[in-house]
Parts: structure tokens; C-alpha cells; sequence
């Protein structure tokens, strides 16, 4: 008599049923792939070409008003007495039909949530066709938008006004592709009595709530067994009038989990059971994470503090923002799930925040961050735009948010709620107001509705009503620094990386630089006569705003422009390092002033020039590398203080820092003009600033390095930039030894040469190297390790293309 889950995800088939569908497609019926979108299905049976090459997304915009219909034979025993069969979507993309031998079961505008029928009646044993009918988003969006009023977006469409992933219409980084289709698990379940339809463990560091939800089709005394783990076992009786119940335990005896850095990230599984008269109805399985958190927004002499705290340790985020890893959402798997999370902990960060225009991450996602220990911020899916708050908009919003909640509160790593992204600055700043008059956008969600909702089903996790946004008692400006958080755009869109320097955020919780892709994915997305900034293929996926000449104009501020497509690929792509390594040292030197560094972005969801640090096709950017230093628990490097060089030391770990600093003035030849030592003496999780003497003799500023070396740590700093400076052109001579795992190439230099790279990429799709941006002074030597499977020519490392440094831009 207990749950009995049916999988119905074989024998579907797929055809256009209307829109602007060409002729060769209109008349096709397909397999379909369930969970599975059209666009995944017509790339299988070959009637589309791939989207993300070439200029072929353009191509498919016919996509955008195009209808769809899914088809299957369902052949299942009908309800016996007194029992209970539902037909459960956990995900429909997005505005559908759903129909049973042509009777409409029900229908749904809403991606974000799951949806059951009741389809006991319906069921007769015989063969049935169970069908899916998706209409447009976009239409649909459009017709709302006209019966509820348009409200400011950034963008053409209107994905405010539709419950879909929001960048699923185009963003600044991403295509526009709209999808369609059965995007998650469908499945018939079969019970009897009651079921579970929720239950919310709830854990702190030394005590565990679990609420059990139930449906009941009897009205009957119910018993939930709750078993958690190694700590015994608990009877929750529910009467036959309740629809919850609740237990709370006691353990004290818990084992902490902590963020990545602080300690184990102990994981403790849970297990409900649903109980009628000692039979099993259903059953919950989960795991839990012992460990408390608040959010420390303390008033202090520079405004309010914010700070995420576990476990009573103040929390430095070295954080990354996270968009969906593929647009294609059901082709990311558990796989590509733990490989781009696990990019992040190497580049050392300990928190991703899953922005606002994406989707709720699933549970595949949490499941990693839990057991790596990366900490994740989750914004509800609102973004850039103003959101009725009327009808049928509000009641999706919360009805998604309810489920999301409920599913994700088991998490550990789930550490924060925040209410959208740049929603409550668009309304301050971006002419909202004037273009809005007395409609509503979106103000009730985040400060009365998400607030009301976490205190009822998540007390135990701070929320934050925007990113960025400060407290309402400041009455402060949303993206003051002085206050909660903030998004350092200026920067990029229209000063300088160094810009950053202006600004001491209390937390900045997104800024970043572009650059394009790695040159195998550029190569592998894109003809070879595309090659090229101005190609219309290239700038197709370049979807920022003026962002190539936003590109040009960054690189000009430091160095030459280069009109070899080639070179400046590499200058975008050494700039951007230089700026994620400048404005994240800028960041953690302010601790504890500044507790947040969240960079734009860790991913790409498809080959395109963008801010993320590992590309679309998972390759490594130079600004990864730049980021795992800048992120390194100990770091060092020079930041600007009153104009001048300071030497910034930072212990992000729980053991003092002692170390002996070697700071010298050396010339590009390798003399050395003056030289000084200096002690480091960094409290654990602290920050020391180090002078270096004033007036800096620099003699010749083309000529002259400063260089800092404490242990495995270097720092440089100079005098002039790039176009200024006095490079040797080509510092280096390489040797290379063959390995087990592919090459080690050693690299000796003649000359101080700076951000030393190998793109090794560009010998072998697969080659990947341990370090990059290295700098070597004349005498020294480094041994590069490279990974591929491979077999390459030893004297393509010391290609041009290949070994790169600032210096082989001069000229």
C-alpha cells in the first residue's frame, strides 16, 4: 500500500503545431527525450543546426513563436479503490497544455515550479495518449504585459511578465534561444491514505526541526518515524485532523559542517517514514549539515557591517556569481555540475551565488556545494526588471518560491536568501519611476512577501532583500558603500579596472572585466574567416553592449591596441586578469571594512565573449589563474594607498602568518637599485599593510620592477604602463621534457618578463597548464606543466601564439 513511482519518460515524440516553422520541420514528427527541451530534440534528429556556432542562433528565431506538441502512450492500471494516482511534471518549460485522450487535465505558465493531477478518474488501463502542448512564451508574455501593464526591463522581450529563466530571452552574455519543452522528471505515483508532500529539516549547530507535510485521502491517525543518522530515532504522531506536524531534536552532540577552509563539511543522512498502523505509506531520504548562520549588519563609523558568520566565525567570501552552465539547461548533468563547482574550489573561492536570472539550482548543484563546502548564495529569479505584483504573476512568484524553499532548506551550503538582482537599484536609478507611474514592481516580494515566507518555512538562514541593496533604516542609496551590498559597473562600462580604487564596499557582490573565449573554443565555434573582432559571427557572440570597443578601450588604458586579431585576443585576455587580480586584492585588503569579494563570473552557458573566468566549453581563461592567486588563503600583492604602493599581505586561515618579506627595486636587466626587508606578522584571518618606503627611488621608471617575495609568494608593481615600459620582446628561451601526463616546459628568462603564459590550447583542444601569468626576473627559471593526451611537436611551446607574455605585445 505504500508510494508506488511510475518513470514516464520513454516513447515521446515532438512536432511544430503552429508559428513560423520552416517547411522541412513543419511536417516532422520526432523523438523527443524527456526530460528534454525541442531544441536538444531537432539538434538529435539533425533538422537544426547547432546554435552556438557560427551565426546559426540568429537562424533559429523562429523558435521564439513557434508552438509545440509532445506525444506518448501511457498504459497504466487504473485506481483501484481507494486509491490516490497522480500525474507529477516537475518542470514544464513553460506555457503548457496538458491533455489525457484529449481531455485537458490542467495548465501551467511557470518553469520554476512543479505541478500534480489528480487523474484517478481518468486512468482506464487500456493504451491512452498522453500529451504536453507548449504554446510561445513570448506571445504569451506579450498579451500580459497588455492586460497588466509593460514594466522596465534591459531588454526587447518581455520575461518579466512569464515565470521562465529570464536570460532564456537573451542577456549580455547569452543567447536567445527560448526553449521549450518537458525540462524535468514526469511520472505517475500511486498511493493510498496519505503521502508526504513536504518536509523541511530544518538544522542548526546543535539542534534539528523537522516539519512533516502530508496529503491525506482518509482521515486517519498517521505516524512519521524521523531517523537521523547515527542520532537515534524519533515517532511524530500526526492525528487524523493534522495536516503537519513538527518534532524537534536535540543533538548535541553534532558534528559541525563548515565552509570549505574552516573545517569538515560533515553531512548527516535523514530519513522520514510515513506510518499507517506500522505500514510504510512513503518515505523522505535527505541529508543535513549541523551549523548556524547569521548575517552581522552591525552599525559601525563606516555604516553597517555585512558579514555572513557560521558558526560564529566571521566568513571572508571569496565568492564567484554562477549563471546556468549550458543554456540547453537538461544537458548539464551531475557530471558537469561537480566539474564546474570543483573549478571554483581550486581557483580558491568558497562561495557561488546563484544569480537571479537563472533559475533555482537543483539539487544535484547543492549536493556538491555541500560536500566540497562551497557556500552558495540563492537570489530568487527576479532580475533587471520591474515585476507586477498583481495577478497571475504574484501568485506564480510565490507559489515557486514555496517550493523552492521547501526543497533547498535541507542544504547546508545554502547560506543565504537574497530577494533579486539589481531590481531595487533599477527602480532608484534607471528611470524606472518616471516609466512605471502607480504600477507595482516588485517592492512587496522583497520586503514583506520572501521575508514572510522565509520567517514561516526557513528561520534559520539570513535574507537580503536585493543585490545591491542597503537597509532600509539607512535610508541609504541601494548601491552605497557604505552599506550592504554593491555592484561595481562603473569600472567596466566606463572608467578603468583601478577605478576600483575609489571604493571601499562593505561587501561587492558583483564586478568583473571581459574577455573573449580561450582560442580552441573561438576556433571550434566559429569559421576560420570569422576569426576576427569585427566578423558577424564573432559579434554575435559578443553580447554586451559596445563591449568590443568597451574591450579596446580597457586594453588602451594599459597597453598597445594590437591589429593582429591573435594579439588581441591575448591583450583582452591579460587584461581582464589583470583587472579580476587588481579589484579582488583592492577588496580583501579592506577586511574586515570590505567581508564580500564576488566576482562576475565563474561560467559561460555557450561560447561567447563575456566576464566569466572559465568559458563556455569549460576552458580555463588567464583570469582564472589570476583569480585562484588573488584567492590564494595567503596572499600578496601591492594595492594603492593614498596613491601610492602598499604591500598587502592577507591570512585567510586560522594560523598565524610570520614571514620574512624581501622587497626590492630591481631594473628589467636583472641590477638590483635598492633592496629591504620586511617582517610579516598577519593574525589568522587578518590583514597587514606593509610600506615601502617613501620617495621609491625608481630611477628609470620604464626599466624598474618592484617585486615582493615572501616564501612561494611574489608580488610586482610598476611605475608605467605597458606602453611606457622598456620591454625585451622576447626575454625567454624554453625547453621541453615529454611526461606521463604530457609535457613540462621550462621557461628561462634573460629579462624581466611579466604575466608569462602558455596557451596551450592552441596546440591541443585538450592540453591544459598548472600555472600562468608568471613573472620571472633575468636568471630565473619556471617549469610549466602540461597536461594532454596529445602527441605535439616540443618547439610548438616556444611558438609565438603559444609563449606569451606583456612583453611580446611591445611593439
Amino acid at each position: 500500500m505504500g508510494m508506488r513511482k511510475t518513470e514516464l519518460h520513454t516513447g515521446w515524440t515532438v512536432r511544430a503545431t503552429g508559428g513560423p516553422v520552416p517547411p522541412e520541420i513543419a511536417e516532422r514528427t520526432v523523438p523527443a527525450t524527456v526530460p528534454g527541451t525541442v531544441h536538444t530534440d531537432l539538434l538529435d534528429a539533425g533538422l537544426i543546426p547547432d546554435p552556438y556556432l557560427g551565426e546559426n542562433e540568429g537562424a533559429l528565431a523562429w523558435f521564439h513563436r513557434t508552438s509545440w506538441r509532445y506525444d506518448t502512450v501511457l498504459r497504466a492500471e487504473p485506481a483501484a479503490p481507494g486509491e490516490r494516482l497522480d500525474l507529477v511534471f516537475d518542470g514544464l518549460d513553460t506555457v503548457a497544455t496538458i491533455e489525457l485522450d484529449g481531455v485537458e487535465i490542467g495548465r501551467t505558465a511557470n518553469m520554476h515550479r512543479g505541478y500534480r493531477f489528480d487523474v484517478s478518474a481518468l486512468v482506464t488501463g487500456e493504451d491512452q495518449t498522453l500529451t504536453v502542448r507548449f504554446a510561445s512564451a513570448l506571445e504569451y508574455a506579450e498579451r500580459l504585459q497588455d492586460e497588466i501593464g509593460e514594466r522596465p526591463r534591459p531588454y526587447p522581450h518581455p520575461f518579466n511578465a512569464v515565470r521562465k529563466m529570464a536570460c532564456s530571452f537573451g542577456w549580455d552574455w547569452g543567447p536567445d534561444l527560448q526553449t521549450a519543452g518537458i525540462w524535468k522528471a514526469v511520472r505517475l505515483e500511486r498511493w493510498q491514505t496519505a503521502r508526504i508532500t513536504a518536509v523541511r529539516p530544518l538544522a542548526t549547530r546543535d539542534h534539528l526541526t523537522v516539519v512533516v507535510d502530508v496529503e491525506r485521502a482518509a482521515g486517519v491517525n498517521l505516524v512519521a518515524e524521523i531517523y537521523v543518522g547515527e542520532h537515534g530515532r524519533r515517532r511524530l504522531p500526526l492525528p487524523a485532523a493534522a495536516g503537519s506536524g513538527t518534532v524537534e531534536i536535540d543533538v548535541e552532540d553534532a558534528p559541525l559542517w563548515w565552509p570549505i577552509g574552516y573545517g569538515d563539511q560533515t553531512l548527516v543522512p535523514i530519513t522520514v517514514k510515513l506510518l499507517y498502523q506500522g505500514d510504510i505509506l512513503d518515505r523522505f531520504d535527505s541529508r543535513v549539515g549541523f551549523r548556524d548562520v547569521r548575517l552581522d549588519e552591525t552599525p559601525d563609523e563606516h555604516g553597517s557591517a555585512f558579514t555572513l558568520v557560521v558558526n560564529d566565525q566571521p566568513i571572508f567570501v571569496r565568492g564567484l556569481n554562477w549563471i546556468p552552465d549550458d543554456h540547453l539547461l537538461t544537458r548539464i548533468t551531475c557530471t558537469t555540475l561537480e566539474r564546474a563547482v570543483n573549478r571554483a574550489a581550486l581557483a580558491n573561492a568558497n562561495l557561488l551565488r546563484v544569480w537571479g536570472g537563472g533559475i533555482w539550482e537543483s539539487d544535484d548543484f547543492y549536493d556538491v556545494c555541500d560536500e566540497q563546502g562551497i557556500l552558495v548564495w540563492q537570489d530568487f529569479p527576479l532580475a533587471c526588471a520591474a515585476y507586477a505584483e498583481e495577478e497571475p504573476i504574484r501568485s506564480e512568484i510565490l507559489a515557486e518560491a514555496r517550493e523552492n524553499v521547501t526543497r533547498l532548506v535541507p542544504h547546508p551550503s545554502l547560506i543565504l536568501w537574497n530577494g533579486g538582482n539589481e531590481n531595487i537599484w533599477g527602480h532608484e536609478d534607471w528611470g524606472w519611476k518616471e516609466a512605471l507611474g502607480d504600477l507595482t514592481w516588485g517592492a512587496r516580494y522583497y520586503y514583506e512577501d520572501f521575508p514572510a515566507l522565509l520567517a514561516a518555512l526557513d528561520p534559520t538562514r539570513p535574507y537580503h532583500p536585493g543585490s545591491p541593496s542597503s537597509p532600509l533604516s539607512s535610508q541609504a542609496h541601494p548601491n552605497d558603500d557604505r552599506y550592504g551590498t554593491r555592484h561595481e559597473w562603473e569600472a567596466w562600462n566606463r572608467e578603468d579596472y583601478t577605478f576600483h580604487d575609489q571604493f571601499v564596499p562593505r561587501f561587492c557582490s558583483e564586478f568583473g572585466w571581459q574577455a573573449p573565449p580561450a582560442w580552441a573554443t573561438l576556433e571550434s565555434s566559429l569559421d576560420a574567416a570569422d576569426l576576427r573582432k569585427d566578423s558577424a559571427a564573432f559579434l554575435l557572440h559578443q553580447k554586451a553592449e559596445g563591449g568590443n570597443a568597451k574591450l579596446d578601450a580597457g586594453i588602451t588604458r594599459h597597453m598597445r591596441l594590437p591589429d593582429d586579431f591573435g594579439d588581441w585576443h591575448w591583450a583582452a585576455q591579460l587584461n581582464q586578469a589583470r583587472a579580476t587580480r587588481h579589484a579582488v586584492l583592492h577588496l580583501r585588503s579592506h577586511a574586515p571594512r570590505t567581508m564580500g569579494s564576488i566576482l562576475w563570473q565563474l561560467n559561460d552557458c555557450w561560447p561567447v565573449t563575456s566576464w566569466a573566468v572559465v568559458d563556455g566549453a569549460g576552458r580555463l581563461k588567464p583570469a582564472w589563474y589570476a583569480l585562484r592567486a588573488a584567492y590564494e588563503p595567503r596572499a600578496l600583492g601591492f594595492v594603492v594607498r593614498d596613491g601610492g604602493p602598499v604591500l598587502a599581505a592577507v591570512n585567510d586561515s586560522d594560523a598565524r602568518w610570520e614571514s620574512r618579506a624581501q622587497i626590492r627595486l630591481i631594473g628589467f636587466d636583472g641590477k638590483v637599485v635598492e633592496e629591504r626587508w620586511a617582517d610579516l606578522e598577519v593574525p589568522a584571518r587578518g590583514v597587514s599593510l606593509i610600506p615601502v618606503g617613501e620617495p621609491l627611488p625608481v630611477g628609470d621608471p620604464a626599466r624598474t620592477v618592484l617585486v615582493a617575495d615572501a616564501g612561494s609568494l611574489r608580488a610586482t608593481h610598476l611605475f608605467a604602463e605597458d606602453y611606457d615600459l622598456a620591454f625585451d620582446p622576447s626575454p625567454v628561451e624554453v625547453s621541453v621534457r615529454a611526461v606521463d601526463t604530457g609535457y613540462e616546459v621550462t621557461v628561462s628568462a634573460s629579462a624581466y618578463t611579466r604575466d608569462l603564459a602558455l596557451l596551450v590550447d592552441r596546440l591541443a583542444p585538450d592540453a591544459v597548464v598548472d600555472e600562468m601569468l608568471v613573472d620571472l626576473l633575468p636568471g630565473e627559471s619556471r617549469t610549466f606543466s602540461v597536461t594532454t593526451t596529445a602527441t605535439l611537436d616540443p618547439a610548438a611551446f616556444a611558438a609565438p601564439e603559444v609563449l606569451r607574455s606583456a612583453n611580446s605585445l611591445t611593439g
